[in-house]
């Protein structure tokens, strides 16, 4: 695709966390601008500087680079505040979360499509980013347990499906646009439930 190589640094080895560093932010760059099947080894090697063998010995197959990727680019626009306001906190992380999703475009439900037929891509799915992202949000949430702003029954596996989980059944399932403005609706709904009464 014309990339022009990035620069070798003389003839001795850059180190490991570098190489990786550059290869994770080339995989993230060809993944968000032309999408799922233009990260290969060859082109990610190519556009980082790096061997193709490298990247051979550190991720099984091109999808799992791309979901760490993903994790990667994506981790400083979803930075999980606790200002001591949960619903402030939940409204500013899905606003981040659903501006991303949005501007990262079809790259996404395309990386989530392809984990449901690859086993490698949705084990590293799973690992790369599901997880520690679901785990980030339960933080978020048990500290909200401890200081009296959730009930200390409340089920925090279920609080996470409701809010992001709502965001991604709209982005894959019903292939609606994700605005804005459905954030504010899914967090109260999912603070403050909608029964008249409590059973």
């Amino acid at each position: 695709m014309g990339e022009t190589p990035s620069p070798r640094r003389g003839r001795g080895r850059r180190p490991a966390g570098e190489v990786r560093g550059a290869v994770l932010e080339a995989a993230g760059r060809i993944l968000l601008r032309d999408g799922m099947r233009a990260v290969t080894f060859d082109r990610v090697a190519n556009e980082a500087g790096s061997s193709k063998m490298t990247l051979y010995k550190w991720w099984p197959s091109p999808g799992a680079l791309a979901a760490e990727a993903y994790f990667t680019r994506s981790a400083p626009q979803l930075d999980f505040h606790d200002t001591g306001d949960l619903r402030a906190d939940l409204i500013e992380q899905l606003t981040s979360f659903v501006r991303w999703v949005v501007a990262a475009g079809n790259p996404v439900a395309e990386l989530i499509g392809a984990a449901q037929l690859d086993p490698e891509l949705g084990a590293a799915w799973s690992a790369s980013y599901g997880l520690p992202r679901r785990e980030l949000a339960r933080e978020r949430l048990r500290s909200a347990q401890r200081s009296g702003e959730l009930r200390e029954d409340a089920d925090l596996d279920v609080l996470v499906d409701q809010l992001w989980g709502a965001c991604y059944h709209r982005l894959l399932v019903l292939r609606v646009p994700v605005e804005e403005s459905f954030v504010i609706p899914v967090v109260d709904q999912a603070l403050y439930g909608a029964a008249a009464h409590r059973p």
